[in-house]
């Protein structure tokens, strides 16, 4: 369900994006907001009372403020966050000495905050529940300064919802709330002083995002999980498509006769990467046939590298196939030629004459690239149906996308299990209260209550360990729990 929201309030850039992140719960505010209002978080420039960033803010966020005042000095500007007042809280004279409390909870110097309070003789605060925005609002030109945003025509509004994701969770949220109301200061202080440092440190190195990911779930801050990164080790499978195909080549310089060995090589790595056997009795060369792959299923492969496929390259393979193999165990096996660009129409006619499947170097990479981040993903047995006669590109590309989507598919059940036992506070959820939930969780395709227990099951194997599962004695009864998220693009 859409909300609706009429405009916005001001807020020092730096605050909004510490509420963004989760540390604060809590802004200075001298305007009343009733509770559960809800508007956009606008990142001004503008400092209570005139203050500058050295007198507002404490000494540690300094570097940090300073470059969310230049982030959000030029236009256009994007809204990413909105929130809902939960509560006013108003810090009146006789409570005055539970201002250093705040101080040490949040990012604002003690006499920062003292200086509000003197000149209104009281410090006013927004308690707010923030939220992600699924599609940020397009400031397109300056607003006026002030305490509140107000929308103009040059501005491109997106819809809050009630799905979209909160910042914090409820658990943490309440907690949070309660601990500033009764001025006491959180337990987890050195551990959140450890996720901003790694905040920082992440954004140029990107080794800290899993650890600040994990930090971040600890201390209850909605968090993406980090896309797993390539390995070092298996960095040559960026060259894949570079090394088939000469014309996007950043080196040109060698042999027709060393490049098409180099590719025949990183063909039978990738290969043997995706779970083949290849077969070191055969080893290309002049006369030689390319590669052999003898399990999960007979294959033999032509690799050619160069501008385009050469016309006849199928009679060659049907050739040294033939001589290499004899006619019938030839005939029995899959035949692939991997190369650049697209096959000939000789090439083409012949392939479906002798079921021979094509493929371009790039289409082999994305294959390669896929098994990388997720090892369990690629099915040989099931990407042999893909194999059929002609140019398949769009027939890999097309399983590709269905690897994909059943990825994204099982992360957001995890994601599912995860809100739902936040929500609820419980410690796990039987599979009928996860039925349920999944019909209200704008879910990406239907499900019968049968094969999403299928897929809980699936996860909760000792194998994938996304999610952990208690056995009871008929399977709508099965609960499960959260155990680690299943990061996607």
């Amino acid at each position: 369900m859409n909300i609706q929201i009429m405009n916005g309030i001001q807020l020092p850039a730096f605050d909004v994006e510490i509420l963004a992140l989760g540390k604060l719960i809590v802004v200075p505010f001298k305007q009343f907001q009733p509770e559960g209002k809800a508007f956009w978080l606008y990142p001004c420039q503008q400092l209570p009372n005139d203050l500058s960033l050295e007198e507002y803010y404490q000494p540690e966020y300094l570097a940090k403020a300073r470059n969310s005042w230049a982030k959000y000095s030029t236009y256009p500007i994007h809204l990413k966050f909105w929130a809902r007042c939960e509560y006013q809280w108003r810090i009146n004279p006789e409570q005055k000495d539970i201002l250093p409390k705040i101080a040490q909870s949040t990012i604002w110097n003690l006499t920062a905050l003292e200086n509000i309070f003197e000149q209104q003789k009281v410090l006013k605060l927004l308690i707010l529940r923030v939220y992600h925005l699924s599609k940020p609002c397009i400031v397109n030109t300056p607003t006026d300064t002030g305490s509140f945003y107000w929308t103009k025509s040059e501005d491109i509004i997106s819809n809050a919802s009630e799905n979209d994701i909160p910042v914090v969770s409820d658990s943490s949220f309440s907690q949070q709330k309660n601990l500033i109301l009764f001025g006491n200061i959180s337990p987890y202080q050195n551990i959140e002083a450890l996720q901003f440092q790694c905040e920082n440190i992440s954004e140029t190195n990107r080794d800290f995002e899993k650890l600040n990911h994990d930090i971040k779930q600890f201390l209850g801050w909605y968090s993406v999980p980090p896309i797993p990164k390539l390995d070092q080790s298996l960095a040559w499978i960026k060259t894949i498509a570079a090394l088939g195909d000469r014309s996007i080549e950043l080196e040109d310089k060698k042999s027709n006769y060393q490049a098409g060995t180099n590719f025949e090589n990183i063909s039978r790595q990738s290969l043997e990467f995706l779970g083949f056997n290849v077969e070191n009795a055969y080893q290309g060369g002049a006369g030689g046939l390319d590669l052999y792959c003898s399990q999960p299923y007979p294959l033999v492969c032509e690799c050619k590298a160069g501008k385009s496929i050469p016309s006849g390259t199928v009679q060659e393979l049907i050739k040294l196939g033939g001589m290499h193999l004899g006619r019938e165990q030839f005939i029995n096996s899959a035949k692939l030629i991997i190369g650049p660009g697209n096959a000939t129409s000789d090439n083409l006619k012949s392939s479906k004459e002798w079921k021979v499947s094509i493929i371009k170097a790039m289409t082999l990479q994305k294959l390669v690239e896929l098994k990388a981040k997720y090892p369990g993903a690629i099915n040989l047995i099931e990407l042999k149906q893909y194999l059929e006669p002609g140019q398949i590109d769009d027939q890999i590309n097309e399983y590709i996308a269905k690897i994909e989507k059943e990825i994204k598919l099982r992360s957001h059940i995890i994601q599912l299990v995860k809100r739902h036992l936040e929500k609820t506070g419980a410690k796990d959820a039987q599979v009928g209260n996860l039925c349920i939930a999944y019909l209200y969780d704008h879910p990406p395709q239907n499900l019968e209550d049968r094969e999403l227990y299928d897929i809980l099951i699936e996860l909760s194997s000792p194998l994938t360990g996304y999610l952990g599962r208690i056995k009871e004695d008929f399977w709508k009864k099965d609960r499960f729990y959260y155990l680690r998220d299943l990061p996607i693009n």
